[in-house]
């Protein structure tokens, strides 16, 4: 048994650093593959090995804000990254993540499309703009575009957002590609207007995490990235309850409630999370944000 079983190797490797190196590391984007998460990264693996057809398979991925939505896709993204193409016009690209306007702008869509992809934007009409996009989306043989923030469409008029949803319908059916819609519980409601884009779209939910078993995992999980020299046993009950409390079952407030805590438990001396740092590390839940808010 090693002094240092309760981490992940990767957290080993910098835990004998001092205190403000181990705190700047766990700041690093990292990816916690919970079962839900798994499950959902491979119906996006689906999606991709999907053959060409005229009516392809979509997917609206559905969830609070900041419970893993974006860093879920982003993941996904990253793990099939824009290849060179030498020999061709465009790069490869089988995947693009893209955010939606704040607005439901056809012509913004197309420009923030282009620019991610370092593209020229025509500065002509929108039809302009969309045959540019159709062109370059060929080009670089796209086979999923992931539409973040999709529940954009909302900041619009019924008629904005109805010429959305008939571009994005438009765009799948024209090249071929699975488009995967992220947003919060709003956007189930915008798509429920089309029917046809209702069909086509399959909703995968994020939901809250409650007090289980596989809460008491995830931070089982954490804890082992957590570069913290003494154990915490995050899964106790007790912290457990009190971890899903304070987050509110959002694992993106459960990260920032963990980074914050460990930092001070570093900072302090103590070397482990407990009840008392959790009360001490400087944390605001999002209900006491928003109440604080109300009061300014």
């Amino acid at each position: 048994m090693g002094k240092y079983d309760h981490l992940h190797p990767s957290a080993a490797e910098c835990i004998e650093q001092d205190a403000e190196t181990r705190i700047q590391w766990m700041k690093r984007t990292r990816w916690i593959g919970y079962p839900r998460a798994q499950e959902l990264m491979g119906k996006l693996e689906d999606l991709l090995r999907h053959p060409r057809e005229a009516r392809m398979p979509s997917m609206l991925l559905i969830g609070g804000t900041n419970n893993g939505k974006t860093r879920l896709v982003r993941n996904f993204a990253q793990r099939h990254p824009v290849q060179e193409n030498p020999d061709g016009e465009h790069v490869i690209a089988p995947v693009l993540y893209v955010q939606a306007p704040p607005s439901p702008s056809e012509a913004g869509f197309y420009a923030e499309i282009l620019n991610t992809l370092f593209e020229r934007v025509p500065t002509a009409s929108t039809d302009a703009k969309r045959a540019q996009v159709v062109k370059v989306l060929r080009g670089v043989q796209l086979k999923v575009l992931v539409v973040d923030e999709m529940h954009n469409i909302l900041a619009g008029a019924s008629v904005k957002q109805q010429q959305f949803l008939n571009m994005i319908k438009f765009l799948s059916n024209v090249l071929e590609v699975s488009i995967v819609g992220c947003g919060t519980g709003d956007l189930l409601r915008a798509v429920s207007v089309d029917p046809q884009i209702q069909n086509r779209f399959s909703p995968e939910l994020l939901p809250k995490w409650q007090m289980s078993k596989e809460f008491r995992q995830l931070l089982m999980s954490f804890e082992r990235i957590l570069p913290l020299r003494e154990p915490s046993s995050l899964h106790r009950p007790v912290l457990a309850r009190k971890l899903l409390a304070m987050s509110e079952g959002s694992i993106g407030e459960l990260s920032m409630l963990l980074n914050l805590a460990a930092a001070h438990a570093i900072r302090k001396g103590g070397e482990q999370i407990t009840a008392d740092v959790l009360n001490a590390c400087g944390y605001v839940s999002p209900s006491d944000r928003t109440r604080q808010a109300a009061r300014v």
